[in-house]
């Protein structure tokens, strides 16, 4: 695909013809990317409250037996001073040491790559991964979540916030960028 410029627009839904925002997207060639729009569409004048995001993607191979995951904050009742994010093997006996320290609101993290786990407890049915999302330098989760990638694969995990409310979504959205 050749460098573009695209305009993005946002809808409250599908059958509405008023624009809640509109923005332009340059593109470079070879290139592939996570769009993201966050904020808030109902204040400000024509969403100027919405930030348009184009994340570009690192979608080389992870090294043999490794997983890859990136976190994007777009959760703007994200806690002030950002999260902290554990991904842990699974069965987690406690909580390991964050993977990702202090990422606040409109922060995109580098990937984090993990030595994949595809079955590290013999006696239980149960592998992957356990996310944690705790308020940064706390150890008390505001929520968790269970990862099940396969091998040698990269997600990106985007917060969000629950829709309609004014909380942090107590479930990552988990996309698979290379499987």
């Amino acid at each position: 695909m050749p460098s573009d410029t695209d305009t993005i627009e946002g809808f409250v839904n599908p059958t509405d013809t008023t624009e809640v925002f509109s923005d332009a997207v340059n593109w470079s060639a070879g290139v592939q990317y996570t769009v993201i729009a966050t904020g808030f569409s109902a204040t400000g004048a024509n969403g100027s409250n919405v930030v348009l995001w184009s994340i570009p993607d690192d979608n080389s191979a992870p090294a043999s037996n490794y997983v890859e995951f990136r976190v994007i904050n777009a959760s703007p009742h994200s806690p002030p001073g950002g999260v902290d994010v554990y991904i842990d093997p699974i069965p987690v006996q406690s909580m390991g040491n964050p993977v990702l320290s202090g990422l606040a609101y409109q922060q995109v993290s580098e990937y984090v790559s993990l030595a994949f786990f595809p079955d590290n407890n013999s006696n239980n049915i149960n592998y992957g991964y356990e996310l944690y999302v705790t308020q940064s330098g706390s150890t008390a989760p505001i929520f968790s979540q269970y990862l099940d990638p396969a091998n040698n694969t990269i997600h990106t995990l985007v917060l969000t916030d629950v829709q309609g409310g004014n909380a942090m979504n107590p479930l990552a959205l988990e996309l698979t960028d290379l499987d």
